[in-house]
C-alpha cells in the first residue's frame, strides 16, 4: 500500500477539502488529487463523491478514515515509545484549548518536568478544539461542556461561571450583579457561533425569553474585552478569563444557571502515547491539589 496515497486520503477526509489537505501537508493541490485518484484507481473504488461545491466521504471512505485515524495515532505512539527507550521523555505534544487561563500554568509545569518534549499550543472555540482532535491535528484538547462521544476519553477538570461585564462609563458601573432580565434590549458583545460561552448564555436567555438588542459577534475573548472597554455593549465571559483589567467591571448574573465545566480529552487510541499519559497525570495531580 502506497503511504503517500493513504496520507493524502487521510488529509482530505480529515480536512474536508483538497485545498486544506494540500496546505496541511505542504504540497500542491494537484499532488493531493493525484494521490487520491491513484488510490481509488488501484483498488477500483470510490472514496469521495461530489456534493454541491464540496466533497463527502462514501461509506467505504468513512470506514477507511476510521482505519487511518488509528494508523497515524499508532505511528505517533510508536515514535514516543522508541524515544522513551532512550531513557527520557521526548517527542511532541500538541495541545489545543478554548482559552489560556486553565492550560498555560499546566503547560509550564509539564515543560519543566519533561524538557525533552516539544510542546505546541493553539486556541479555538469548543467546536474547533474537537475538530482538531478528530482530525489528529492535536493530541490533547481542553474545552467546555463535554457531551458523551465514544471516540474520546475525557474527564472534568474545573467548573467556572459566566458573568456579564461592562466598562467604567456604563450605567451599571457601581453594581456587582444584575438580573438576567435586565439584559433585555441591551447591546451584547458575544463570542462566535460554536463557542460554548455563547451557546450556554443564549440558552439561559431563551429560558427567560430575553430578547437582547443588537449582538456584536467577535471571534476571541481578547476582542470581546476590547469591545466592551470601548463602550460597544455588555460582554459575556467566563469569570476566570476576565483578568485584572481596571477598565472593566464584572457583574454576576442572578437567577440564571450559567455554570460551565471544563474538560480534558484525547482520542481513546491516543491514551497510550507517553506524552499524553504524562500530561493527563499532571492534570489529575493539579486537580487533586485544589
Amino acid at each position: 500500500m502506497n503511504y503517500a496515497q493513504i496520507k493524502a486520503f487521510h488529509a482530505v477526509a480529515s480536512q474536508g477539502s483538497y485545498t486544506k489537505a494540500a496546505k496541511s501537508l505542504h504540497v500542491t493541490q494537484p499532488t493531493i488529487s493525484d494521490h487520491v485518484k491513484a488510490l481509488e484507481a488501484r483498488y477500483g473504488v470510490k472514496l469521495f463523491q461530489r456534493q454541491g461545491r464540496g466533497i463527502v466521504l462514501t461509506s467505504l471512505g468513512l470506514a477507511l478514515l476510521d482505519v487511518t485515524r488509528r494508523k497515524f495515532s499508532l505511528e505517533a505512539e510508536a515514535e514516543q515509545l522508541l524515544m522513551k527507550a532512550k531513557g527520557m521523555m521526548n517527542g511532541q505534544l500538541r495541545v489545543v484549548a478554548d482559552g489560556p487561563h486553565l492550560v498555560i500554568p499546566l503547560l509550564g509545569a509539564f515543560c519543566r518536568r519533561y524538557p525533552g518534549v516539544n510542546v505546541s499550543m493553539t486556541f479555538g472555540n469548543t467546536e474547533q478544539v474537537l475538530q482538531n482532535l478528530y482530525n489528529l491535528n492535536a493530541d490533547i484538547g481542553v474545552f467546555a461542556d463535554f457531551y458523551n462521544d465514544e471516540r474520546l476519553y475525557a474527564f472534568p477538570y474545573r467548573t467556572d461561571r459566566l458573568i456579564a461585564f461592562v466598562n467604567r462609563e456604563h450605567k451599571w458601573n457601581r453594581r456587582q450583579s444584575i438580573r438576567i432580565e435586565e439584559l433585555n434590549g441591551q447591546q451584547l458583545i458575544l463570542r462566535e457561533q460554536g463557542s460554548v460561552t455563547r451557546s450556554v448564555f443564549e440558552q439561559a436567555m431563551r429560558q427567560k425569553t430575553i430578547m437582547p438588542g443588537r449582538v456584536l459577534e467577535i471571534g476571541s475573548r481578547e476582542g470581546v474585552r476590547e469591545a466592551v472597554a470601548a463602550g460597544l455593549g455588555v460582554g459575556v465571559i467566563l469569570e476566570g478569563e476576565l483578568g485584572n483589567d481596571n477598565r472593566l467591571i464584572a457583574l454576576k448574573v442572578q437567577n440564571a444557571d450559567l455554570k460551565v465545566t471544563e474538560y480534558l480529552a484525547c482520542l481513546k487510541e491516543a491514551r497510550p502515547i507517553p506524552a499524553v499519559q504524562a500530561f493527563m497525570e499532571l492534570f489529575k495531580d493539579d486537580k487533586m491539589a485544589k
